[in-house]
């Protein structure tokens, strides 16, 4: 019986692999490192004033199939089954100030007029007191980023901390804010890897 499991999976295997070789790569699904740097301004809230280091290391870009599952689980279930298949994703980390960061779950990255947009969204940390106090950032369960390259790989963008995704018109995502404004980013320089695509 372990016998006969062991090579059904061997098979299983090997048709996987036949199929994984028969279709095209892309070149946002290829592995590659990439490290974004730059500074983080806050305009407004708890945050305004501030400024902190900001980096995102890309491991790899999310799939179209990743966004697919992401896009189908918001329609499915809304944000906390968005969140579940998220939760099951990594294509980086994304750290703010001086500490280890979070993983980034989902990095999307697409061509925007002569640079590159990159989109992160991520499973942010809820604090004890959101959870016990039940404050109303605990339905904020995003943290998203919204990043634009230049061919030389600086730009600039915006950094949600503690955002919520709905969806408008069947695929699009909308992100709203907890704060009153996003942060923003400045002064970004991409190091490593293949700059656009």
């Amino acid at each position: 019986m372990k016998r006969r499991t062991v090579l059904g999976l061997l098979c299983a295997l090997c048709c996987v692999y036949g199929l994984a070789l028969t279709q095209p790569v892309t070149v946002s699904a290829q592995r590659s490192i990439r490290d974004i740097t730059g500074t983080v301004v806050g305009v407004g809230g708890r945050f305004g004033g501030r400024s902190l280091p900001f980096r995102l290391i890309v491991n790899n870009y999310s799939s179209a199939e990743d966004v697919q599952r992401l896009n189908s689980a918001l329609q499915s279930g809304g944000q906390d089954e968005m969140l579940r298949v998220l939760s099951n994703m990594n294509a980086g980390r994304i750290q703010v100030g001086n500490n280890v960061g979070v993983t980034a779950n989902a990095i999307i990255s697409a061509p925007e007029g002569d640079g590159t947009r990159i989109i992160v969204l991520y499973q942010r940390n809820i604090n004890f007191f959101e959870v016990r106090y039940g404050s109303r950032s605990e339905m904020y369960r995003f943290g998203y980023a919204e990043i634009f390259l230049n061919r030389r790989g600086n730009g600039q963008g915006t950094f949600i901390p503690a955002a919520r995704v709905r969806l408008r018109d069947g695929n699009v995502w909308e992100v709203e804010d907890f704060g009153v404004y996003p942060a923003r980013l400045m002064g970004l320089q991409e190091r490593g890897g293949r700059r656009g695509r």
